[in-house]
């Protein structure tokens, strides 16, 4: 067969040959079947939106900047810094780099290998070593001069190194939307350290404003047992409980501190080089969800994206294993000159060329090549479970944050009409137990209460807004209409 081949080659045509053989790769195609997405049974719309549609992922859309929403220049400041400065985004980026340095070395595989080689040598035997005879040193002297060109190049008949390549660019989307699903944790992860944080900058003010009262009401408890009106127990009780919301307050700046630290890690700094000033109001307010939204919803998810296209990818590698049923053609080729000197290296008469074909097929490997195919196929089914799983789970996020936020909606304002009542009531208490028409017990109960409501109230806010926070993150980053940054 080999002698058929070389001898259907014109003598002076080696580059018609490799015409030949490159039409011959790019016109083959490759073994495996195209990859299609599998379908994912989502429903028509959302159950606890009316209005809310679904659409396909496309992560390219641009999230754009979505915490300004909660309209906070403090925490629009640190988000900006998540981008620059995060470490994990960073790591993201550089495993990224790498997925784009790895297609670029598979791509280099589909086109020729070319080496190129020169020497140049000088010896001289030693007089009378050539024949027993003397001749002049001169003659004794041998130079020798050569430059050659080789090339190797795997014919991809059956697809083998597309397929591989395919599977490559996959691998780098995925990789590409990894970096994004770093970037929108970490941005989601310091929005709802942030609210916490400012929570706790209320939570200490409620705090702080009780203190005050409970001071107030120790001095008016220890006057009246110092008149003996009042029991020592009554004092004791108004000590335990002076104490008690001092510990509180003690306890509320330990949990802001470690938000701050966790805050400034976010955002690529040291936890010492962070000081985030408190806040004496709490104007944090959660944004309106439209009732409806455009049909791009949950377009932006990147682990969405990113499972598709390692499926996407694991359904390329069935391609390149079923490849190893077929043989694989590569040629080799040799073009070189031979000179005594160098000004004669590039004479016609001195060139010389080679070129060969070597085909290569698996006679026997106990099943090794089907063992791969079928492992293949068994991650692709996997990876189709893993991307359908993916998108249920999301679909389960948005749901369950747009409920959240339907319920904490209305438990807000009840738990900040039940606070405004206590209030009154612990003011009206106070009043009363001064003019000594009710007993100290009656008093602690009252301020208990109050607290109790205002800590409620402020940690309802902060529900609403940590289940606003998540249907963004559930969203992909937010639900406002955005333009594609593919163009």
């Amino acid at each position: 067969m080999a002698n058929r081949f070389f001898r259907a080659i014109p003598s002076a045509a080696p580059g018609t040959v490799l015409a030949t053989l490159a039409a011959l790769t790019v016109s083959a195609c490759a073994i495996g079947p195209d990859y299609k997405r599998p379908p994912v049974d989502t429903g028509m719309a959302f159950k606890e939106a009316e209005g809310w549609k679904l659409a396909n992922p496309s992560d390219a859309l641009d999230r754009g900047d979505w915490w300004t929403v909660f309209n906070d220049p403090e925490l629009n400041s640190l988000e900006k810094q998540v981008e620059v400065s995060n470490q994990n985004l960073i790591q993201a980026e550089a495993a990224y780099s790498q997925a784009k340095a790895l297609v670029e070395q598979t791509q280099a595989t589909i086109f020729p290998n070319v080496t190129g080689t020169g020497s140049a040598t000088r010896t001289k035997s030693a007089a009378g070593a050539v024949g027993g005879t003397n001749l002049p040193s001169s003659q004794l002297v041998n130079n020798q001069v050569s430059g050659h060109l080789a090339a190797t190049w795997d014919i991809d008949v059956w697809g083998r190194i597309r397929r591989s390549i395919e599977a490559a660019k996959d691998q780098a989307k995925a990789s590409e939307a990894d970096i994004a699903n770093a970037k929108l944790s970490a941005q989601i992860t310091l929005a709802n350290d942030y609210v916490e944080l400012r929570e706790q900058d209320e939570a200490t003010r409620l705090l702080d404003e009780s203190i005050v009262g409970y001071r107030k009401t120790l001095e008016i408890t220890q006057n009246k047992y110092d008149a003996g009106v009042a029991a020592q127990s009554d004092v004791l009780t108004a000590q335990t409980t002076l104490q008690t919301a001092q510990a509180e307050a003690v306890d509320i700046a330990r949990t802001r501190a470690a938000l701050e630290h966790a805050i400034a890690v976010l955002t690529g700094q040291p936890p010492s080089k962070l000081t985030i000033t408190p806040l004496q109001t709490f104007d944090l307010v959660a944004p309106q969800i439209p009732a409806g939204v455009p049909s791009t919803l949950l377009e932006r998810r990147p682990d969405v994206a990113a499972a598709e296209r390692i499926m996407a990818a694991a359904n390329a590698q069935i391609g390149v294993n079923l490849a190893g049923y077929f043989p694989d053609l590569s040629l080799s080729g040799n073009v070189g000159n031979n000179a005594s000197a160098l000004n004669q290296l590039f004479n016609s008469a001195s060139n010389s060329w080679s070129i060969g074909a070597t085909l290569t097929q698996t006679i026997f490997d106990a099943g090794a090549t089907q063992g791969r195919v079928n492992a293949a196929r068994a991650l692709y089914n996997e990876d189709v479970a893993g991307y359908r799983q993916t998108v249920l789970t999301a679909l389960e996020q948005v749901e369950d944050a747009i409920a959240a936020i339907r319920v904490s909606e209305v438990e807000e304002q009840l738990r900040l009409q039940a606070s405004k009542e206590a209030d009154q009531a612990e003011v009206i208490t106070t009043n009363q137990y001064q003019a000594g028409t009710v007993d100290y017990t009656t008093l602690v109960v009252a301020q208990a209460t109050a607290l109790s409501a205002r800590t409620t109230a402020v940690q309802t806010t902060l529900l609403r807004l940590q289940s606003t926070i998540s249907l963004i993150s559930a969203l992909g980053g937010g639900w406002q209409p955005t333009h594609s940054k593919m163009g």
